[in-house]
This record gives structure tokens, C-alpha cells and sequence, in this order.
């Protein structure tokens, strides 16, 4: 049995792309006080003009989890030519990318990293 991100996997079969934000409250590490929100959302690639719409969500200063399992069961070749959009175009905005498990990405914009095990 492998990781599950989230339990409530049925939620994002739907056919339609949900736009959900999470909020979190950013916090100085040395004086513990709340500096500002993160929006954190979930989005769907179904296809690729979908990339216009997640690049635009990290512009705006979003986290991005991106679960990529419709495009990549209906098309593994827009798939690669999607991630490697997404990829260009995070990078170039000093953002990162990673994936997670084999069906999801995480994207962020430039103020934020994905902490990765060494």
C-alpha cells in the first residue's frame, strides 16, 4: 500500500478543475510573530492549456499541488511536454518544483522551497 497525500482522493476525480486554497499563517522564526498568509491550492492537469492556469496560481504567489494521474493515463506525451512547461517557466521565476508520489507536483513560487531528503 503506498502513501496517500491526501485521504480524500475521490475528490479530485471529478472532470471539472477545483480551485481550493488553504491558508497559512507565515511566522518569523526568531520572533514568532505572523508575518503574512501562503495560499495553498489544489489543481487538476487534465490537459495541457490546463498549465496556464497552475503557472498563473504560483504567479499570484500560490503553493501549487498539481495531481497530474488524468494526463498521464490519457496521454503520457502532453504530460511530459506539460511538466516540462511547468518546469521551465517555475524555474525561470526562481520557484520550485517536485514531485511527490508518482501521480502529484508541487509547485512554489520564488519564496518558497520544497525541502528534499539528501
Amino acid at each position: 500500500m503506498g502513501f496517500k497525500l491526501f485521504n480524500r482522493e475521490n475528490d479530485f476525480d471529478s472532470a471539472e478543475p477545483r480551485e481550493e486554497f488553504i491558508e497559512v499563517n507565515v511566522m518569523d522564526s526568531e520572533s514568532r510573530k505572523r508575518t503574512g498568509s501562503i495560499g495553498i491550492t489544489v489543481e487538476k492537469l487534465t490537459e495541457f492549456p490546463d498549465t496556464e492556469r497552475v503557472l498563473r496560481a504560483v504567479r499570484e504567489g500560490n503553493i501549487v499541488f498539481l495531481k497530474i494521474k488524468h494526463l498521464k493515463d490519457k496521454d503520457i506525451g502532453e504530460l511530459k511536454r506539460a511538466v516540462d512547461k511547468l518546469k521551465k517557466t517555475v524555474t525561470a521565476n526562481n520557484g520550485d518544483i517536485a514531485g511527490v508520489e508518482q501521480d502529484w507536483l508541487i509547485l512554489t513560487p520564488e519564496f518558497a522551497k520544497v525541502m528534499r531528503e539528501v
